[in-house]
């Protein structure tokens, strides 16, 4: 069953640009790596940044970070170094997927 991450993060002031470039680069490794579905960030009126993932399964998202090393690149090491506080996962299965890009 296909299933969705939601991740959120506090980053340190100053750090957003760094951080997206960060989180664009890990992302697109991951979707050519693992075979995700992708994902997307966003930031709340608060300043938490979201990021939701999907992925074909949950199986196929555990045995992606099972099975590389991702913390040990540069992308992933950037990200964590502009985070001053990471909340808890959560896990979703998909029962209506409807996102779509936009037609330019």
């Amino acid at each position: 069953m296909t299933s969705a991450v939601l991740y959120r993060w506090r980053l340190k002031p100053g750090r957003e640009a760094e951080f997206r470039d960060a989180w664009a680069e890990g992302t697109r490794r991951i979707h050519e790596d693992c075979g995700s579905h992708g994902a997307s960030l966003h930031v709340d009126e608060e300043g938490i940044h979201w990021s939701y993932a999907l992925w074909p399964s949950e199986e196929a998202r555990q045995a992606c970070f099972k099975d590389n090393d991702w913390f040990s690149q540069d992308c992933f090491k950037t990200m964590q170094d502009c985070i001053e506080e990471r909340f808890e996962e959560v896990r979703l299965s998909v029962t209506n997927a409807e996102l779509r890009p936009p037609r330019d």
